[in-house]
């Protein structure tokens, strides 16, 4: 996990792809990411060699689309999107099925690949990618084979997903950086290891994440959470302890109090 740790750390030297895959191996202990970034190798090259090398952005994205999408047929899971795999970058490019955010890495990463700039756009409740070079730019939605929405087809995908009304927000068409696009992946991950009941591995989601984000309460309660549900009662101690520190006044304060103490007696208990 040294890559990933470093790109969750700041903006460093580290591909997405890499960091993406070493993620994966929470999932997959013991992967090599080797065979899956020859596989995006092979997908830019394959692109590569079909296209004009003046083409220009409009053919890109259309020569892209139509690769990935029609021919490789990479498309939204829509029928088990809560599936921890959606969220593991090699699971993604075995199935070619994925959510937003993991078959916008495998856009992404496809384009750095030929020198093309595409970037991650992270919508509220969704997640799509723009490519912009200047003289073209246009909004594509991997998670739907590709479509290809304008400004306010991205503000109303997100009303419609999250009711949220992000127009008069202009920094939610920002591109945004590999760390947060990691960020949000081992968020996916959380929920998903989460609804699933597999708490050994959203615990190690969690340590990635108080790791990059040492103060932040509610890290500090998921992972406190997930021990809990481990019986590891000390470690969950430590956890909610900190968790009241960094968010002293929460509302769920009382409730996590009781059971502190819940925690305190039964360890008293082993002595």
């Amino acid at each position: 996990m040294q890559e990933l740790r470093a790109a969750l750390q700041s903006e460093s030297a580290v591909a997405l792809d890499t960091a993406a895959l070493e993620m994966a191996a929470i999932e997959t202990p013991g992967l090599k990411s080797g065979p899956y970034r020859d596989m995006l190798d092979g997908f830019a090259s394959e692109l590569t060699t079909r296209m004009n090398p003046a083409a220009d952005g409009h053919e890109f994205v259309e020569s892209i689309n139509q690769y990935l999408f029609e021919e490789l047929g990479f498309r939204g899971n829509e029928a088990n999107y809560e599936d921890p795999g959606n969220s593991c970058l090699d699971i993604v490019l075995d199935r070619r099925t994925g959510i937003p955010i993991t078959l916008s890495v495998v856009y992404i990463e496809v384009a750095r690949r030929m020198g093309r700039p595409v970037f991650g756009i992270g919508l509220p409740g969704h997640f799509v990618v723009q490519y912009n070079d200047g003289d073209y730019s246009i909004y594509i939605d991997p998670f739907h084979a590709g479509k290809l929405l304008t400004e306010v087809d991205c503000h109303e995908l997100a009303r419609e997903i999250t009711g949220v009304d992000s127009s008069t927000e202009p920094s939610t068409l920002a591109p945004v950086s590999n760390r947060y696009i990691l960020v949000r992946m081992l968020n996916n991950m959380r929920s998903a290891y989460f609804r699933a009941r597999q708490f050994g591995k959203m615990a190690q989601v969690m340590d990635l994440l108080v790791g990059a984000f040492p103060q932040n309460a509610d890290y500090f309660k998921a992972r406190g959470v997930a021990r809990l549900h481990l019986r590891e009662f000390s470690a969950a101690k430590s956890d909610l302890e900190m968790y009241l520190r960094y968010s002293p006044d929460a509302e769920d304060r009382d409730k996590v109090t009781k059971q502190l103490e819940a925690i305190h007696r039964w360890l008293a208990r082993l002595n």
